[in-house]
């Protein structure tokens, strides 16, 4: 099976609906996105059976009001999203991408700091004992 192209920027915010609120008509999702931005009923039902057709959410039609719901999973979504923008943008350099992301675009707070601390020495800790799967804390 092909798989699905990355969301773009509208279609990511109706899949974050979907990903946060489950399975959903298209009256719901339009009634959760419509104030932030402004968006007619059936624009969202267009989006919606576009990004049907390209596989990044799945339809039931067995009753009138067809329920859709996202076919990819949130964290594969953000992960294939993050290596494309790492590539394309910063030539697959983690380091530039996390010292742009914690001083000039906006500086991380000491909370902040002291979380990213806790990651990178789990990591580190990881690669010395050969690890290479990642865990949340």
């Amino acid at each position: 099976m092909k798989k699905p192209s990355a969301p773009t920027r509208s279609e990511l915010r109706l899949l974050q609906q979907l990903w946060a609120h489950g399975p959903s008509t298209v009256r719901d999702v339009h009634e959760r996105v419509k104030d932030e931005t402004d968006v007619s009923y059936t624009t969202v039902l267009k989006q919606l059976q576009i990004m049907h057709e390209k596989g990044l959410v799945s339809r039931e039609t067995s009753s009138r009001a067809h329920c859709y719901k996202a076919a990819v999973e949130q964290q594969a979504t953000r992960q294939n999203m993050l290596d494309d923008f790492l590539n394309r943008v910063y030539q697959g350099s983690a380091a530039e991408l996390v010292v742009q992301a914690l001083g000039l675009s906006r500086p991380a707070s000491r909370e902040e700091l002291e979380e990213i601390e806790k990651t990178i020495q789990l990591m580190k800790a990881q690669s010395d004992s050969g690890d290479k799967t990642p865990r949340e804390n």
